[in-house]
């Protein structure tokens, strides 16, 4: 289970290095083998690759309504594999999908991971705030 925010950075070539509580799990679970792909949220997504086998097979059956979203999931994936220093690298398509820069924030979303520019995260974490609890929350107990 991925849980968490890490503020990381991207270095010349677009490599992110993966933290260590993740890479563990991802070598693991995957065998170091990810992959990456746009989500029409802004960010990209990361998942080990039996997850993204099981989110693809699911995003595959969607009815002909839905081939936009087949085409950002399916049609931007890339399969790539963690190196030996642990890293990501993130292709220059999807660096400029997500708008992603030097300064990026991973975020632990349970059998996945999300990717987002870090100024573009805080903003939007700021304006889902001020937007205070959803209704879907609001019998929620904590």
């Amino acid at each position: 289970m991925f849980q968490g925010a890490s503020a990381l950075s991207l270095d010349a070539k677009g490599r992110m290095s993966v933290p260590s509580r993740y890479r563990e799990a991802l070598q693991g679970q995957a065998e170091g083998r990810v992959t990456l792909t746009k989500s029409p949220d802004g960010c990209l997504l990361l998942f080990p690759r039996p997850e993204w086998e099981i989110f693809r097979s699911k995003i595959a059956a969607l009815p002909m309504d839905a081939i936009w979203v087949r085409r950002i999931y399916l049609g931007n994936a890339m399969d790539v594999e963690l190196d030996s220093a642990g890293r990501v690298l993130v292709s220059p398509e999807l660096r400029a999908a997500a708008s992603l820069a030097k300064e990026v924030t991973l975020l632990g979303m349970g059998n996945y991971l999300e990717v987002w520019d870090a100024v573009t995260y805080t903003e939007k974490e700021k304006a889902a705030m001020a937007q205070g609890m959803p209704d879907a929350l609001k019998s929620f107990t904590f």
